[in-house]
Formats: C-alpha cells, sequence, structure tokens
C-alpha cells in the first residue's frame, strides 16, 4: 500500500515547532489544510508529528492550554469568513442557526464582541439554552419549540450552520443576508467553503486573549487518543457541544 493510500486525518492543530529555520520551539496553532477539503494533506493532524505550511499558522495566546487551542481555527475561521463574506457590520442584527456547535458559538461570540450586532439570536435544543446566553447570545430560541420560519421578527443576517437554507432564508428580513457553511447552500444563499488563513487566527488574537471570545469545549474533551473511534462516532450523532479535542496524541 502506497503512501498516498495510508491517510492520516485531522484539519485543526496546536503544538510546538520542531524544525523550521529559527523559529524551533514556537507554540503555535491552526488548520492546516487550506482549501477546505480539497486537497487534503495526507499527513493531518491526528498523529503525534505533522506538516504545515507557515501561511496557515500563528503563535498561540499564551492564555490559552493546547487542548483549547485545537478546537479553535477551522471554525473560528469559518465563522469570521461567514461574517466576511456576508459583510456583516455594526450595528446589524444576525440569527445563528445551531449555536451551540462548533462554528456556531464562535459566529455569536464574533458577531456581538468583534462586529458589534445590535441583536444576536441562536438556535439550540432545550437543554443548552444556557450555553447560548452565556456565550453572548440575547434571545435563545428552543428550536425543538420554535421554528425559524415562523418566527414574526426577521434578521439582516441568518448563518446557517446546520444545512437548512431554506429555513434560513424566510428569517431573513428584505435586504439582508444568509449564509450556509452545508451544502446545498440554496441560492440566494451565500454557500461557502473556507480557505484557511493564520492571518484570520492573528486578527482575532487580541479578543481571545482578553477572554472576549473563547472555544466552548464538549464535556467529553479531551479525548483519549485510544478512544478516537468513538469520539468520531460522537460527532456523528450531532450531539456535540461545542469542540470535542483529542488529546494527548501517544508517542
Amino acid at each position: 500500500m502506497g503512501w498516498r493510500e495510508k491517510t492520516v486525518p485531522g484539519f485543526d492543530v496546536a503544538g510546538v515547532v520542531v524544525r523550521v529555520g529559527s523559529e524551533v520551539g514556537d507554540e503555535v496553532y491552526g488548520d492546516i489544510n487550506e482549501e477546505g477539503v480539497t486537497n487534503l494533506k495526507a499527513l493531518g493532524t491526528l498523529s503525534e508529528y505533522t506538516i504545515a505550511e507557515e501561511r496557515l499558522l500563528a503563535h498561540k495566546p499564551p492564555n490559552l492550554s493546547f487542548v483549547e487551542a485545537a478546537a479553535i481555527p477551522a471554525a473560528i475561521e469559518t465563522a469570521y469568513e461567514g461574517l466576511e463574506t456576508a459583510q456583516f457590520s455594526a450595528g446589524k442584527s444576525i440569527l445563528v442557526v445551531g449555536g451551540a456547535g462548533g462554528v456556531g458559538h464562535f459566529v455569536i461570540q464574533l458577531a456581538k464582541h468583534v462586529y458589534g450586532a445590535s441583536k444576536t439570536a441562536a438556535t439550540s435544543s432545550t437543554g443548552k439554552l444556557e450555553i447560548l446566553r452565556n456565550l453572548g447570545a440575547d434571545w435563545a430560541i428552543d428550536y425543538t419549540k420554535e421554528n425559524i420560519e415562523d418566527l414574526t421578527e426577521k434578521f439582516d443576517l441568518v448563518y446557517d450552520t446546520t444545512g437548512q437554507p431554506d429555513k434560513a432564508l424566510k428569517a431573513v428580513k428584505e435586504g439582508g443576508k444568509a449564509v450556509a457553511i452545508i451544502p446545498p447552500g440554496l441560492p440566494p444563499a451565500i454557500f461557502f467553503v473556507l480557505t484557511s488563513k493564520g492571518s484570520i487566527l492573528d486578527k482575532l488574537r487580541p479578543y481571545l486573549e482578553s477572554g472576549q471570545v473563547k472555544p466552548l469545549l464538549d464535556p467529553l474533551t479531551p479525548v483519549p487518543f485510544s478512544q478516537l473511534i468513538e469520539a468520531y462516532s460522537y460527532l456523528e450523532t450531532s450531539r456535540a457541544t461545542g469542540k470535542v479535542v483529542v488529546y494527548p496524541i501517544p508517542n
């Protein structure tokens, strides 16, 4: 079996540089797959060592543990790029569909603390409503009791992280926009795929260092490497809250 058939999965990483120019010893983090889910690296991040281009990485904020840092890159970059793509700005309202998920919980925080949203609303199941409020949501919506397409209040931006663009579009006010990160992303909803950049992490560093924006870790975190398969099975149930991080990688 050739090397290319022995693919190691994994996008996000947080660790210490062991070889590159004079930067050995730096604590860094990032999403090492630059082009979304295309051109994936054969050596991903679920391994003791991996390889990444410098432009995809950023220096880890010192207040974050490696576990916390590993929970951030792809999710926060996706959240940020979606808001930028939709040209979100201060004074606008936003509804986050799936606010307690990996991307959704960052969208809430960025919209509120970085962009200055006038109102942040988000959906989750009944047991996660308090999490949404703690993240900064002004309006926590229980999707088991309320349908977003039936809400009387409409929003400047609806950020759909769950693959329901048809419903999301019905919650957009006239002249507003909808962003989708899961296909099919029905027009006129804006569908996009993340392009990973370490510069985004650098730009958001002040908010991460101040604690205004922070990762939400699932209670299962950290998952020992020996339980990796169980962790993936858990993710497929869509019951995870925030991010599930594998740590440590065995030597």
